[in-house]
């Protein structure tokens, strides 16, 4: 099953990306954050520090998460969790 919520990104200054991508692993869902600031789509896999480097998320962006898996609804909970 899939589910998706829009957020807006709150990081604290210690709070990098790639901790939720290590946040992510134990999962076996599927976790994409989508961008549209800046007039561009972006889309990455989260569990990919690349893909997460190129999302180029700030602040104040809004986002939509998208989870597929079995175990999405926990990994999707994580996601808003770590942003929140």
């Amino acid at each position: 099953m899939e589910h998706k919520k829009d957020i807006v990104i709150n990081l604290s200054e210690k709070q990098t990306i790639i901790e939720l991508s290590q946040l992510l692993t134990p999962f076996k869902a599927e976790v994409y954050i989508i961008n549209r600031s800046g007039g561009n789509v972006v889309e990455a896999n989260v569990k990919s520090l690349l893909g997460l480097v190129s999302l180029q998320i700030k602040n104040g962006d809004v986002v939509t998460v998208r989870a597929k898996g079995s175990d999405a609804e926990e990994a999707l909970d994580k996601v808003i969790q770590y942003f929140s």
